[in-house]
């Protein structure tokens, strides 16, 4: 079940493209009966958490509702720790406040279970900030290629 939510969302992605102009519009998807699905969410700011956070498994996400949530990610070099995220797309338009991150973060103790941790308050801001700029990005390459 979960491979055939994963295909929708990557099938959802793919037939995304952008309506209206200025800072990007909403997402669009085509469906079956050839009409357009208006999405409530910014497109760039979509496909830009979704390229910032490729690095992390991917839980789910609901091109809809504009949420994004990733699965435990451990790096290589901290095998005793593991962090979340939580995307919120909250705007139809480019905006700094149109995005908002959730990072959880859990540490291993010795008898193997997994603790919750405190994260650092900057880390969703530079996870934020990052988004935005490739936001930026991709908004940029689109209109120089109009």
């Amino acid at each position: 079940m979960r491979a055939i939510a994963i295909l929708f969302c990557c099938l959802a992605l793919a037939g995304c493209g952008t309506t209206g102009s200025g800072d990007g519009g909403s997402a669009v998807i085509s469906s079956n009966s050839g009409g357009k699905i208006t999405l409530g969410v910014n497109s760039y700011l979509w496909h830009a958490s979704l390229a910032t956070l490729s690095f992390m498994p991917l839980a789910s996400a609901d091109p809809f509702g504009g949420v994004i949530i990733t699965n435990w990610y451990t790096p290589k070099n901290a095998p005793s720790e593991r962090t979340k995220v939580t995307v919120y797309i909250l705007s139809r338009t480019l905006r700094a406040d149109g995005i908002k991150v959730a990072v959880f973060r859990q540490t291993r103790e010795a008898d193997g279970q997994w603790v919750d941790a405190s994260v650092n308050p900057q880390t969703a801001t530079k996870l934020e900030d990052a988004i935005l700029t490739r936001a930026r990005e991709l908004r940029l390459s689109s209109q120089t290629k109009d």
